[in-house]
């Protein structure tokens, strides 16, 4: 997707270590319009799974799923990472292991927005480790829902989370992937070095 790789390339910071700050357009700061692009590339790439619901993590999942949402026309849930007393009993939990903040995260969905009738697409912001992802996954299984594909904005080529997500059989899409960082040079797959 070229307009979300010339806006990593302009405004995405490597800050060592294989993190890569996208603050400006959609960790922080969101820009409506590259989220409504996103949402519509992610609406062509899996309109065809016949999800019920997607499925992300609160928080840097939300901006993208709610734009997928829109055109796929499905509700999104979003794993918390507290769970309020205003959540029903019997709630599914799971942990992974956050790159950004150095700890292990919990991620908590109420069984009233995920059960076993349910067509689940999770989306994310970031396919690196695939951590958060393979949590999410086990809150699908968890729920007796089925696992329909598996949508990243950006993805750390280089990190091998995809090789992860291999024995799950579903579709897994990435808006843009990251071949490795020169110095502080962006190279998507494919490509030569940019930025």
């Amino acid at each position: 997707m070229q307009i979300l790789r010339d806006r990593i390339s302009k405004d995405g910071k490597y800050l060592g270590n294989g993190i890569l700050k996208v603050d400006a357009f959609m960790n922080h700061q969101i820009d409506p319009l590259l989220m409504k692009a996103v949402g519509e590339e992610f609406g062509k790439r899996f309109a065809g799974v016949n999800a019920t619901r997607i499925l992300t993590a609160e928080t840097s999942g939300i901006a993208p799923s709610l734009a997928a949402g829109m055109v796929l026309q499905i509700p999104i849930v979003f794993a918390r990472k507290h769970q309020p007393i205003t959540m029903a009993p019997g709630a599914y939990k799971e942990t992974a292991e956050s790159h950004t903040h150095k700890k292990d995260v919990e991620l908590i969905v109420s069984a009233e927005y995920m059960n076993a009738s349910d067509r689940i697409l999770i989306i994310d912001d970031f396919l690196a480790s695939a951590r958060t992802i393979l949590a999410l996954v086990k809150l699908v299984k968890a729920s007796g829902a089925t696992l329909v594909g598996v949508g990243a904005v950006i993805e750390k080529g280089f990190e091998g989370g995809r090789t992860l997500l291999k024995p799950l059989n579903v579709p897994v899409e990435s808006l843009a992937e990251i071949e490795r960082f020169d110095g502080d040079k962006i190279v998507f797959a494919g490509q030569t070095t940019s930025k």
